[in-house]
């Protein structure tokens, strides 16, 4: 049984997120598991993460910092560098005091977040050390307004992005909190008591939602406990039917242990999850541009971050199979993004604004890798009347791209997004299907993209792919 104050709020809860018989969607998987994805999101294609909190300060290991060293099994190198740096009685809260952001100007991070030709951002507004970057009531003394900052990070940068870009502004938050003393008696109760999600987690996501309006809410932190015992599904049913973003917000899967990659209006499954093939229930690929660490790092090496080449890729590949990606830069204690991540989202930005037409509203084509050519990722516009063929790597040596999925016709026409060369002329690779493009008239150094091309065909049909017949013995 839960205890009587979970069981008084949890009948507070019920009564304000309304009379679910009367609504759309019920507080069960079935019934949310209806719902249509609002269709910004899958348009979008494109969105940035940001990880910013007071493990920003340490920066050191990752953004699990303190976790690598106070948590179950501490990092023996967190704990050394900690003994060696810091005073024997300092503890994780006086990293608090330090993260100023007195260099963070929100039209700055705004301005870079417009110019990368992402389409929404999402920032956590709450990490699994528990500190909250808005002024929370449930977070008292233990958010950006009280210590450190001393502002409302949340609330700034919402005002900026909504102000000076077309970005649709998300938040990320944490379900649990590795040493919240509520958290850990549930925890010790093995989750037969519910005072966590009760006082804390549930009264603090609906504060988020009423507050800032996120059009995105990306749940973590989940993985110990069942949904049930976050009430997942109130929540969700309450965001779906009540809120104010009921009609434009879209959620992630992680909402208790096994539900990731089952529910939510898409799948992120694991992080980085690119599985390389097409997934029909749309699903986003989070990743970072720093290979190591989400949160920002002062030991990080150049060697440690994506270069361009590797996060277009990413986003090829992803958008090919019917994913998004959510691409991950780590800001500063003192308030800003390194010239570094700045610099790779300037230049994804100068990308898709030549090639965005492959990009954004596509869905994914008949072939996603080609055949012949395991450098080419195809993706489609909604009418179907053009498919782009993304070429990763420029062909050496040879004045042709060869394709094997796509079948010509008389009318066939190629280009090259940001070319001024005109179409391109082709032949046919035989009667199977199959397509040559010569590219002698494109001179490389006048490409509008230094480092993936695409390829806009027209008129032309998917290979038929070849149906596998096995013989039935009869016994």
């Amino acid at each position: 049984m839960y205890s009587s104050p979970a069981r008084i709020f949890n009948a507070v809860i019920l009564f304000s997120f309304v009379l679910f018989t009367n609504q759309k969607y019920a507080p069960d998987w079935n019934s949310l598991d209806k719902r249509s994805l609002p269709l910004w999101y899958d348009e979008s294609k494109v969105g940035i993460f940001i990880h910013w909190g007071v493990f920003s300060v340490p920066s050191i290991e990752s953004e699990w910092m303190w976790w690598a060293w106070k948590g179950d099994n501490p990092n023996p190198e967190t704990v050394a560098f900690m003994e060696k740096n810091y005073p024997a009685d300092w503890t994780y809260a006086d990293f608090a005091r330090e993260f100023r952001a007195e260099f963070f100007d929100p039209n700055e991070w705004a301005d870079i977040l417009g110019a990368s030709g992402a389409k929404y951002v999402v920032l956590t507004s709450k990490h699994h050390e528990g500190f909250t970057l808005w002024p929370s009531k449930y977070s008292f003394s233990w958010n950006a307004m009280d210590v450190g900052p001393k502002r409302d990070l949340v609330g700034d940068l919402a005002g900026a992005i909504r102000a000076r870009t077309n970005l649709t502004f998300g938040l990320y938050h944490s379900l649990y909190e590795w040493f919240n003393p509520l958290y850990l008696e549930d925890k010790k109760n093995q989750f037969k008591t519910q005072y966590f999600p009760s006082m804390k987690i549930l009264p603090e996501l609906v504060e988020l939602v009423e507050t800032y309006k996120p059009a995105v809410i990306w749940s973590d932190g989940d993985w110990e406990a069942p949904d049930t015992y976050w009430n997942s599904t109130e929540f969700l049913a309450w965001l779906y039917n009540e809120s104010p973003v009921k009609d434009v917000v879209v959620v992630n899967d992680r909402w208790g242990f096994g539900v990731p990659c089952q529910h939510g209006d898409f799948y992120t499954c694991s992080d980085r999850y690119n599985p390389g093939h097409l997934v029909t229930h749309k699903w986003e690929n989070c990743f970072t541009i720093d290979k190591v660490s989400w949160g920002f790092r002062r030991p990080a090496k150049l060697e440690d971050y994506m270069s361009i080449k590797e996060l277009l890729q990413e986003i090829v590949t992803t958008v090919s199979t019917g994913g998004n990606v959510l691409i991950n830069v780590g800001p500063t204690a003192y308030g800003k993004i390194a010239p570094i991540y700045e610099e790779r989202l300037r230049q994804m930005g100068s990308w898709l604004k030549v090639n965005g037409e492959a990009i954004y509203n596509s869905v994914p084509w008949k072939y996603q890798n080609d055949t012949v050519n395991s450098n080419v990722w195809y993706t489609a516009s909604k009418d179907g009347q053009s498919v782009y063929a993304n070429l990763l790597v420029w062909p050496n040596n040879t004045t042709e791209v060869a394709l094997g999925a796509p079948v010509t016709s008389a009318s066939t026409t190629v280009t090259l997004l940001g070319s001024n060369a005109g179409p391109l002329n082709w032949r046919s690779a035989g009667s199977s299907g199959g397509i040559i493009i010569d590219v002698s008239s494109i001179k490389i150094y006048s490409l509008a993209s230094d480092w993936a091309w695409v390829f806009k065909l027209q008129n032309i049909s998917p290979k038929q792919k070849t149906k596998v017949f096995r013989k039935l013995h009869h016994h």
